[in-house]
């Protein structure tokens, strides 16, 4: 019979329009990372933030005020375990902080929807695409600036395999596709690789490069008849 009393049309309205709200909002932001087919996409920014306004709105229905703020602090400490899900190392390269920080985002804009601040929810949604879309363009131009050699720590190389017979016209296909790419080289190494092949080596000169940009330019390269293999790595100075 509890279940019963508790069925009220104008608190139960206003849990229907904070958890759409939180669906709504936090599908946008999801519906950004999905299209950048990013690990943490539509579905799971919709369920963070849906989950983030049930407990809030639950707790706020409980005991007001008080026992929501109470929740939140515990929806912004829980969600850094999810957010921990999605950070991983590859290839001396620490990928994910972002759809971390997106989840994280998307549990505060829940946290405003449970605790019925929607116009609060639409503006840290504003915030949070704006972070990931309008600062993208700054952010790429930054990284593809050189640096004093000296103070770079990580070193990205693109390392492509091809026919000895090729090898100049191999250099120059590599320096044409990472000009059009935007991303300078600070030079080429030449060595013999097997009796047949040479191995072609680009340092590039640039702080910190998005990872599937390098894949996208070895998928290009590889299109090319001469060129066997063609793959990035990364090396670390101290």
């Amino acid at each position: 019979m509890l279940a019963i009393q508790n069925i009220q049309l104008i608190p139960l309205l206003d849990s229907l329009i904070s958890l759409i709200a939180a669906f709504v909002l936090g599908s946008l932001i999801g519906l950004e990372r999905q299209y950048r087919q990013r690990t943490a996409g539509l579905r799971t920014n919709a369920l963070v933030a849906v989950g983030a306004a049930i407990f809030v709105d639950i707790a706020f229905n409980l005991n007001g005020a008080q026992s929501a703020a109470h929740v939140i602090a515990y929806v912004v400490s829980g969600v850094g375990f999810l957010g921990a899900g999605v950070i991983m190392r590859e290839q001396g390269n620490i990928r994910g902080i972002n759809t971390a920080a997106t989840l994280w985002g998307s549990a505060a804009i829940g946290a405003c929807a449970g605790a019925s601040m929607l116009p609060q929810a639409v503006l840290g949604t504003l915030f949070v695409l704006a972070a990931n879309t309008l600062l993208r363009p700054i952010v790429n131009q930054i990284n593809r600036q050189p640096i004093d050699v000296e103070s770079t720590e990580v070193t990205y190389i693109l390392h492509v395999i091809a026919d000895k017979q090729q090898q100049k016209h191999a250099m120059d296909v590599v320096e044409l596709v990472l000009e059009a790419a935007q991303l300078p080289a600070r030079g080429m190494e030449v060595t013999p690789f097997g009796n047949e092949d040479v191995e072609v080596e680009a340092m590039l000169a640039a702080i910190s490069i998005d990872g599937e940009e390098l894949d996208r330019i070895s998928r290009k390269l590889l299109n090319k008849p001469f060129i066997t293999q063609a793959y990035w790595s990364t090396s670390t100075s101290e």
